[in-house]
């Protein structure tokens, strides 16, 4: 097999581009800078995804925004999230895994950098919408690229692993809250982010593409050449979104997570950006003693995505996926009905743990839903045209919550992770593909 690929490398010498027929330099210990790599990775968006989410009560005094207009700054990042996850999910499979997770830090932590220059409401929204769209393309492709390097008998406890690192950026950015916008302000917070561009540059040098992708590209260029000197059109030149609707099951996975994909994350999202002002603002914390609670909630969740993703693994994705988000959907109108000032610390840990767990099986159940040649571009394509449902969370909510409760709001969340839950429950069975094979 690798003298018959190695015959077809080195009859292609124009068609291939660099990061294919690098995968001699994949040794046993490589997927360990892979997970460094993402895990790198994932931590830069889980805190430029929450510096927006601590910087809205300053923003709307800065910029003198209504409660919607703010709600309506994580619906334009949101938004381009989705996007920018559809074209990182086509890039994925076009030019590869690193290199899409790459340049996309790249983009948006410079993008992120350039806010704290805007002087405009508009100008503000216009900037995050332009950034997301690296910050979308980021999270599948850490995801994948995961997916094809670590072996199916623990894949789902690495993968579950890799998503604590959004919530180690999570932390990261509640300490960097604290810590900098009471003494500097919001614009500061937003400068720091330009160091993670030049340390995501030297770690991307250690990670060749996985094996799977490159015998696969491999295989694709080798029929395109076929295709061009015998002038007869072939299904290899066929683009992948057909490849993907005119097979029945791809098709059918591929609805099917595109709305579990839509209620998870307006569940997910919506807590994200409203819960650090429904602490604030009606249970009137201070912002050092809110942003030690986010801490410890953040620090449960790390917890349930590892144990999600190890039980994942040992017993069932489906199972523990289905009960993180039915477990969560009953757990949210508990915080908002029988929270008291002795025991909301208690109620926000437990909950940061359930809200965890479907994301550390997320990623694995996804990836095993589809075959490698189309992978990137499914999981892609569904996690992100559900972002919609992320999309329009925050604006929910907040016009929900400018009646000046935040309870019916909460209620929807709840709803929409029930929703999430039963879906896959009844219709998406795990382990239909094996990541690692082209």
């Amino acid at each position: 097999m690798n003298n018959d690929v190695q015959a077809v490398v080195a009859d292609l010498p124009r068609s291939l581009p660099t990061n294919v027929g690098t995968y001699e330099r994949i040794t046993p210990n490589t997927w360990k800078w892979a997970l460094l790599f993402a895990y790198f990775a994932m931590v830069v968006d889980g805190v430029d995804i929450m510096l927006l989410s601590y910087s809205l009560t300053s923003l709307k005094t800065a910029f003198g925004l209504s409660t919607f207009q703010a709600g309506a700054l994580g619906s334009a990042s949101l938004a381009g999230m989705g996007i920018g996850g559809i074209l990182g999910g086509w890039s994925c499979d076009k030019f590869g895994r690193v290199r899409t997770i790459a340049h996309s830090v790249t983009f948006f932590s410079l993008a992120t950098c350039l806010l704290g220059f805007t002087q405009t409401f508009e100008q503000f929204m216009a900037l995050r919408f332009i950034g997301a769209l690296g910050i979308g393309a980021l999270y599948m492709a850490c995801n994948t690229l995961m997916a094809e390097y670590v072996p199916t008998s623990y894949r789902t406890t690495v993968l579950g692993t890799l998503q604590t690192g959004q919530t180690v950026g999570y932390i990261v950015a509640t300490i960097l809250a604290g810590a900098i916008i009471p003494e500097h302000g919001w614009r500061v917070l937003f400068f720091i982010t330009v160091i993670p561009a030049a340390i995501n540059i030297f770690l991307r040098r250690f990670v060749p593409e996985p094996k799977s992708w490159q015998l696969t590209k491999i295989q694709s260029l080798s029929a395109e050449k076929t295709v061009t000197q015998i002038e007869t059109p072939q299904s290899s030149n066929r683009s992948i979104y057909r490849q993907i609707f005119t097979n029945l099951k791809h098709r059918k996975m591929f609805l099917l997570w595109m709305t579990t994909a839509f209620f998870l994350q307006f569940g997910y999202y919506g807590i994200n950006n409203w819960m650090p002002s429904y602490l604030e603002t009606e249970l009137h914390m201070n912002f050092k003693s809110l942003t030690s609670y986010m801490v410890g909630s953040y620090t449960a969740m790390i917890l349930g995505k590892i144990l999600a993703g190890y039980l994942a693994d040992k017993f069932n994705r489906r199972a523990v996926f289905v009960f993180g988000t039915l477990a969560s959907a009953i757990f949210l109108p508990v915080i908002i009905f029988f929270n008291t000032p002795d025991n909301i610390l208690y109620l926000l840990i437990t909950f940061g743990f359930l809200y965890g767990i479907p994301y550390g099986v997320n990623a694995t159940y996804m990836a095993e839903s589809f075959s490698t040649d189309v992978r990137g571009t499914a999981i892609g394509g569904a996690y992100n045209i559900g972002r919609v449902g992320a999309a329009i969370a925050p604006a929910t909510i907040g016009f929900l919550a400018s009646g000046g409760t935040f309870a019916s709001a909460f209620m929807v969340m709840g709803a929409a992770y029930f929703i999430a839950g039963v879906l896959p429950g009844l219709f998406i069975r795990d382990r239909q593909y094996d990541p690692q094979k082209s």
